[in-house]
């Protein structure tokens, strides 16, 4: 269903898409600008707290009903931590954080359910616990939120900046420098929107790496870069490597296409979340939790990795 909307008030953009669409919660809207569905005075906008202001013009291309809430589902988990507030998993790649179009089962909140049942009362009704996501082929530790307080608390690190995640990601080429920041500003592709691009006038992003290693694989050269993004923007990671001339094996979407490996023996992008370092909702104390590298990536690097 398409909507056509002019704004009568300065708000922020879910705000706004909700009073002009009264059957339409700012949690649905939240989905529609994630999904890449709205454009404001035709440029695609993906930040539900981006202003609008009078006389702008939001196009919505929005599914035509809303999505049934997702089933619990008795699903293999890898739980890395759990007290009462907060469940830490391993992510296996090729699993949906949350049910989505063409996903409406198999998700990680589809097995939270399962082994949380509280879960589902704690935030969005589409994505309950969910303060953060993994894409599909993104493995690695992801948290989620047991009760309400717990999802307001990790939200409110994630808001500040006080949560360090920590990926690894074997890229194309010998990347240079050993250590830098990549700050280049992201939003969606307007002309491909299953990609996100480096664009002026995007949303910030920001992301710290280190050249952890050099690695020759059939005679090629590759480098395990270990990164921190200070920001978390839609594919950040895969987006700046990519920028700067070297793309993660396996990343066909962002442009490791002409890689030999990436074609042959590496089937996904070979980006893991390996670390991550917060304070625990109950007691404010710091926790570091690590999530083993998955077999994929082991198989294609060195044994001692």
């Amino acid at each position: 269903m398409r909507h056509h909307l002019v704004v009568r008030k300065a708000n922020r953009l879910d705000k706004s898409i909700a009073v002009l669409l009264p059957d339409a919660s700012r949690s649905a809207a939240q989905r529609w600008i994630d999904s890449g569905a709205v454009r404001v005075n035709g440029l695609p906008r993906n930040s539900a707290s981006d202003s609008v202001a009078p006389g702008d013009v939001i196009d919505i291309d929005a599914p035509d009903a809303a999505p049934a809430a997702p089933q619990a589902e008795a699903l293999p988990l890898a739980v890395l931590y759990e007290d009462a507030d907060v469940v830490a998993v391993d992510k296996p790649a090729g699993m949906v954080v949350h049910p989505g179009a063409g996903n409406a089962a198999g998700t990680l909140v589809n097995a939270m359910l399962a082994h949380a049942p509280e879960v589902a009362e704690v935030g969005d009704e589409a994505r309950p616990g969910i303060v953060h996501r993994l894409d599909k082929e993104t493995s690695g530790v992801l948290l989620v939120a047991k009760t309400d307080a717990a999802y307001r608390a990790l939200q409110a690190q994630f808001k500040h900046r006080e949560i360090r995640k920590t990926y690894l990601a074997l890229c194309v080429g010998e990347v240079q420098p050993l250590r830098g920041v990549i700050a280049k500003p992201i939003a969606r592709d307007p002309s491909n929107r299953q990609r996100m691009a480096v664009i002026s006038g995007g949303r910030e992003a920001l992301t710290e790496f280190v050249a952890a290693e050099r690695i020759v694989i059939e005679r090629r050269p590759y480098t395990l870069v270990r990164a921190h993004p200070h920001t978390g923007r839609t594919h950040q990671l895969r987006v700046h490597l990519a920028s700067i001339g070297f793309p993660i094996v396996g990343d066909l979407l962002y442009g490791a296409g002409r890689d030999p490996l990436s074609k042959r023996i590496a089937p996904r992008h070979l980006l893991h979340a390996s670390e991550i370092r917060f304070r625990l909702p109950s007691t404010g104390a710091e926790m570091t939790l690590y999530a083993p590298l998955p077999d994929d990536m082991r198989a294609v690097l060195s044994p001692e990795v």
